[in-house]
């Protein structure tokens, strides 16, 4: 098995991988590749990964464990895989849930490792590298235009995303959640061996998905430059937002708006919050 290991400072960083986020870590590399036209995609680590399984026994620090969701039980009564034998079990469940544009996209090898790292990346300023990914890339380029000489992102975008933004619509709020929630040992055993034995995956996913939600929502896109291949905001404001947040830009206003709202949706299961009949049928 290939892990994931953290490591600190520089663009190197490569994260030693929401489920909620086969929606989020799907668009996650809209974010990079838009941002990063000529980028090629740094190697993932070869580092040996600790071996056991962890328990997913909840900490005294935690904030959002997973008991108490709002979702019901589980039907399955097939024990889980072994994180490293997971791969087809995880990816059959999540076909099943985001639909044949899915069974397109998603790459095939350590599926958990890879979502749990992504997940991981959303909220901090860089990505890292590609590699940490669990789907495959968008086809065609980022395309910008000028209006009045300023440079911004093309409205045609949105038909890159339109794979992504299907498996949005497609992957049905309960299902998913009480999915993870059934499968959640292999998240929580994937996130130790990220390197953090002590924390909880759950809350790092709740924070992840209320970063994007801050994200702004801006009725125009906002000014590029390109400097060394590179696209970055002109304001440094928006340069300074984090990836996730900076993934909710990229999408354009529908699609991000659209995306937002799933992601209240899947935060109020994950948070036990008893959700309206508008909000139960999204």
């Amino acid at each position: 098995m290939v892990a994931y290991k953290r490591r600190s400072g520089g663009r190197r960083w490569v994260p030693a991988v929401t489920v909620a986020a086969c929606v989020v870590a799907v668009a996650a590399y809209v974010t990079w590749r838009a941002t990063r036209p000529d980028t090629v995609p740094a190697p993932a680590s070869t580092a040996a990964a600790p071996a056991g399984t962890a328990s997913p026994a909840v900490a005294a620090s935690t904030h959002h464990p997973i008991a108490q969701a709002s979702v019901p039980a589980s039907t399955s009564t097939a024990p889980l895989p072994a994180l490293d034998d997971s791969d087809a079990n995880v990816a059959s469940a999540l076909r099943t849930l985001g639909g044949d544009r899915l069974k397109d996209l998603l790459l095939p090898q350590q599926i958990v490792n890879h979502i749990v790292a992504t997940v991981d990346a959303l909220p901090r300023h860089e990505l890292g590298s590609a590699s940490i990914l669990p789907l495959r890339t968008p086809q065609g380029a980022f395309m910008t235009g000028k209006t009045q000489g300023i440079l911004a992102a093309d409205a045609r975008n949105t038909g890159r995303y339109a794979p992504y933004m299907a498996v949005v619509r497609r992957a049905d709020s309960q299902a998913l959640v009480t999915w993870y929630a059934h499968s959640y040992p292999l998240f929580q055993q994937a996130y130790r061996e990220l390197g953090y034995p002590k924390a909880y995956f759950n809350d790092r996913l709740i924070a992840a998905i209320d970063d994007m939600l801050a994200a702004p929502s801006l009725a125009q896109p906002p000014a590029l430059q390109l400097a060394n291949g590179r696209y970055t905001y002109v304001d440094p404001a928006l340069e300074s937002l984090s990836v996730g947040q900076k993934l909710m830009l990229r999408l354009g206003p529908v699609n991000e708006a659209e995306l937002k709202a799933k992601l209240r949706v899947i935060r109020n299961l994950l948070t036990a919050r008893q959700l309206s009949t508008t909000a139960r049928t999204q």
